[in-house]
């Protein structure tokens, strides 16, 4: 089914959406109408998810009221889980090898970071308080309540447990020496990008094969699907724009992400992943 064809039914195929400026509003949250629109088509048989670096655990809140039936893409790709009981179904780890050249690195450019662990089998985040910049405040406030964070007091506390992802916030000019270093180390996927409607950047090191593209080929294998159609907004949705059959840039996407789609929909704002399903999909 290309951009401009009509309505067709769609048992078959596996829509994946971005959340961040893609799904989710300026508050984000999913809109009342797109949570209805999307739960109906859902109900009727529509194999829809989402794809975003934010935890379950974040995506589960901003997602709240929103159907998903089959497994959801979080962490950036380093996890495929099933919403409904937070089982892992994939996932993406680093070597103690790897583990330990990261350490090394931060602590050379002198970053501290948040870092993502299973500790006793048990999810954390931790952090060291006396570190924090505003970029790392706000993120903690912002998330109150969750129960993985843990504060800590060093690093060899920091780096405890099975790490799995590292984010880093602060300046671009000071988070630009380490993405280049793990840019071209093919051990590590990175990632270097402004904080959507903020300041800060955010520079997000991760196993070299978790990433949407590959997590949500593993998703359409495990469903037995037969095409991926997309939607996002950022740079970073071009590797699972690359992989998709068909694939959709928001009115207020980047400009290279726009000239990658198929098309162009309405902004998050204007419900355009809803409103495109509602156009195009009749179950």
């Amino acid at each position: 089914m290309g951009p401009d064809q009509k309505k067709c039914g769609i048992m078959n195929e596996l829509y994946v959406t971005d959340l961040d400026g893609t799904l989710l509003n300026r508050q984000d949250r999913v809109s009342p109408f797109s949570i209805r629109v999307i739960n109906e088509l859902v109900d009727k048989g529509l194999l829809f998810t989402y794809a975003t670096a934010r935890s379950l655990v974040s995506a589960s809140r901003v997602t709240e009221g929103l159907s998903t039936k089959i497994p959801v893409i979080a962490y950036n790709g380093a996890f495929i889980f099933q919403p409904s009981t937070g089982e892992i179904l994939s996932s993406e780890g680093f070597s103690v090898e790897e583990r330990a050249v990261v350490r090394d690195i931060l602590n050379q450019y002198e970053i501290s970071p948040l870092v993502y662990s299973f500790i006793n089998g048990i999810e954390k985040v931790s952090w060291i308080p006396r570190h924090e910049n505003d970029g790392i405040r706000r993120y903690l406030s912002n998330r109150q309540g969750d129960r993985r964070f843990r504060a800590v007091q060093d690093s060899d506390a920091l780096y405890q447990g099975n790490i799995f992802y590292y984010t880093c916030i602060g300046e671009k000019k000071e988070l630009q020496p380490i993405f280049k270093v793990f840019s071209n180390d093919s051990h590590f996927r990175c990632t270097l990008q402004q904080e959507l409607y903020r300041p800060e950047y955010w520079c997000e090191i991760m196993p070299a094969n978790a990433s949407k593209a590959n997590a949500i080929l593993k998703l359409k294998s495990m469903l037995g699907c037969s095409r991926i159609i997309s939607f996002g907004d950022a740079v970073n949705d071009i590797p699972m724009f690359d992989i998709s059959d068909e694939c959709y840039a928001v009115e207020n996407a980047a400009d290279e992400l726009k000239a990658a789609a198929n098309g162009i929909i309405g902004s998050n704002e204007e419900d355009g992943v809803a409103k495109w399903l509602l156009d195009h999909i009749a179950l």
